[in-house]
């Protein structure tokens, strides 16, 4: 009998004891290939020496200083790379303990800035159904994932949303990408003037859609009208890459292949790898000086915000990337695993769309590949492909509801951006005869 309340109350989870390189090992001594980096947070795999030895030293030096009384050399360090590292238009840096926490202190930014400069009147979020922004309130009120949100609804601040960018289910017949594009981000301009433009504080979207829908890119040009519909009427732009960012995708930020730069942009999961819990919100310049002149502060504030053990070890991985070259590897391991995934499903009865950026990658499961038609959502298609794989010694990352919250079933995979391309055969290997078997049980 377990303590522990579990996500699942009654699931008979393996013990982790061990992990090195892309595998974790129970306590079986069943090894286990984590190909979607946990929930993507795994990006350097397991017991990193380099990042093992960054912590020790940390420890050594300081574990935690109250950032009301103190700031930290090693937080101010990993402060500079994160900018240094940034496109420009990203000047400050607000650590805290996890994505969530990220997002709330967006939020609250977009929010405080507007009431610095006189504009209390703006009170509306507007973000994207099928989206997934954290579990926290004001972060679950964003996120557009109605399951998650369906029972919590009376706590929720009250929030908007428009369509997401995803071709696969949205496009019409006869619409080309680009028109697909104008038409999803035409919505966001419909609700702000809806609102009132002088209403709306924020539109808030993933650049790459993570777990509620699987490794969603917009087409090319949805971001870049976002942008100039944002501009046209005052209102912030936040990106969500907890998920989908820092090299996740082939590029540190997410959003450097869209050709814009938000106002604000949520990172977590890849920023520290796993190896201590750490998020942070990235801003320009506009918002910090909105603040510097007006009240001074940003009335918000966490425990354990720039923690010194979180920055050490987030600094450490940032580090490892840049010396080792990883995003080269993201890239190209990233192609061929995209390559993989299509010899393996892309004439698959079951498997409508194939899709996703580098290391981020998924599969949505179907019933009827004409129509793409999906699996009754009572048979947990998903789920019995994660049983399959780890059954099969792998780690994948599933969810049910990917079209509207109930029907659409996923997978995920976020490897690690040390894989091999050994690795990424068996990987798609193992992931094949997953999918076969969950299929022939479910179906047969």
């Amino acid at each position: 009998m377990s303590n522990i309340l579990h996500r699942s109350i009654h699931a008979d989870l393996p013990v982790a004891v061990g992990g090195r390189g892309i595998e974790l090992v129970d306590a079986d001594g069943k090894t286990y290939i984590d190909a979607s980096g946990g929930a993507a947070v795994s990006c350097l795999g397991h017991g990193y020496p380099d990042v093992l030895a960054a912590l020790h030293a940390q420890l050594d030096k300081l574990a935690y200083a109250h950032t009301d009384f103190f700031t930290s050399e090693i937080a101010e360090r990993l402060a500079d790379r994160l900018i240094a590292d940034s496109p420009d238009g990203i000047d400050y840096v607000y650590l805290v303990s996890g994505g969530s926490e990220a997002i709330e202190a967006a939020l609250k930014m977009a929010r405080q800035y507007f009431v610095e400069k006189g504009e209390s009147q703006r009170r509306h979020i507007i973000a994207r159904r099928q989206s997934y922004h954290g579990n926290t309130l004001g972060a679950l009120a964003a996120g557009g994932n109605e399951w998650r949100r369906a029972q919590f609804r009376p706590l929720l601040i009250e929030t908007h949303h428009i369509a997401p960018c995803y071709a696969y289910r949205g496009r019409l017949a006869g619409e080309s990408e680009h028109q697909y594009g104008e038409r999803v981000a035409n919505e966001l301009e419909t609700k702000i003037l809806e609102l009132g433009p002088d209403e709306v504080i924020a539109f808030v979207a993933e650049t790459v859609v993570g777990a509620a829908a699987g490794a969603v890119p917009a087409v090319d040009g949805y971001f870049k009208k976002i942008r100039e519909i944002c501009d046209r009427y005052g209102v912030l732009l936040i990106l969500d890459e907890v998920m989908c960012g820092m090299g996740r995708t082939g590029t540190l930020h997410a959003y450097e292949k869209e050709g814009i730069v938000p106002d604000l942009i949520a990172i977590a999961k890849g920023l520290g790898g796993g190896y201590q819990p750490i998020g942070a919100v990235l801003l320009g310049r506009h918002i910090y000086d909105a603040f510097a002149t007006g009240s001074r502060f940003f009335l918000h504030g966490h425990t354990y915000m720039g923690h010194p053990m979180a920055s050490a070890a987030a600094l450490a991985v940032q580090d490892v990337i840049r010396e080792q070259g990883l995003l080269e590897n993201v890239v190209q391991m990233g192609e061929l695993l995209n390559r993989r995934l299509r010899e393996r499903f892309q004439k698959h009865n079951h498997v409508g769309e194939i899709r996703g950026r580098g290391l981020f990658r998924a599969i949505e499961l179907v019933a009827e590949l004409s129509d793409k038609s999906p699996f009754d959502p009572a048979r947990k298609m998903h789920s019995a492909v994660k049983r399959e794989a780890m059954a099969r010694g792998l780690m994948v990352y599933p969810a049910g509801g990917t079209i509207d919250g109930v029907r659409g079933d996923h997978i995920l995979l976020a490897p690690p951006f040390i894989v091999s391309a050994g690795q990424i055969d068996t990987i798609v290997e193992r992931l094949g005869d997953a999918v076969e078997a969950a299929i022939a049980r479910s179906v047969g």
